[in-house]
């Protein structure tokens, strides 16, 4: 009998969800340009500064000559919501991982029926990462304008930011759909 054997549809929901939320969150946690730094007074008018919690990339954008390895000047990787997210994205990471491991024994295809109660702490795992990389991502977020920066230049969100958003979404998304596991376990109890 077939309905036995199939994975419920929000078990798949989750493994398809969680392992993109961990890919955009690593290329948002890895990639330097959570800001982009615009218009930068006696700098020339194609100059884009690019800050990420790492690093900081300067690019000009006829010739895209870019470097990497900006010397801070003013004081931008000592600011709180740039060292919080340093230390929260990599523990977000690790979490999703864990998560994602944890969920994969849960579900598997090779036994008869998946572990629900496996799969359900899964959930709750990758629901924290979600929120642990939504955290810094959207405090720095709310502190971009504050943040130091050349007198006068325009500020706008980078696209790292954004994908840390999604992948936060992503994760959060698909951990509470793994996290119904638990409803299963109930109904068997």
């Amino acid at each position: 009998h077939l309905s036995s054997m199939r994975t419920p549809t929000a078990m798949i929901v989750g493994l398809v969800l969680c392992p993109c939320g961990l890919l955009l969150t690593l290329t948002g946690t890895l990639t330097p340009n959570w800001r982009q730094v615009s218009l930068v007074p006696n700098q020339p008018i194609d100059l884009v500064l690019e800050q990420g919690i790492w690093d900081m990339c300067s690019e000009r954008q006829s010739s895209h000559d870019r470097h990497c390895g900006q010397a801070d000047e003013l004081g931008y990787f000592e600011q709180v919501p740039v060292q919080v997210a340093q230390g929260l994205m990599p523990t977000s990471l690790v979490l999703t991982f864990l998560g994602l491991v944890v969920a994969a024994l849960g579900v598997r295809c090779w036994q008869k029926e998946p572990r629900h109660l496996l799969a359900g702490v899964a959930g709750l795992v990758l629901l924290l990462s979600g929120l642990l990389s939504l955290m810094p991502a959207s405090w720095y977020t709310h502190e971009l304008w504050a943040l130091p920066a050349p007198a006068g230049s325009t500020l706008v969100v980078g696209y790292s930011l954004v994908l840390g958003y999604l992948g936060s979404c992503l994760e959060i998304l698909g951990g509470l759909a793994l996290a119904f596991s638990f409803h299963h376990c109930c109904k068997e109890r």
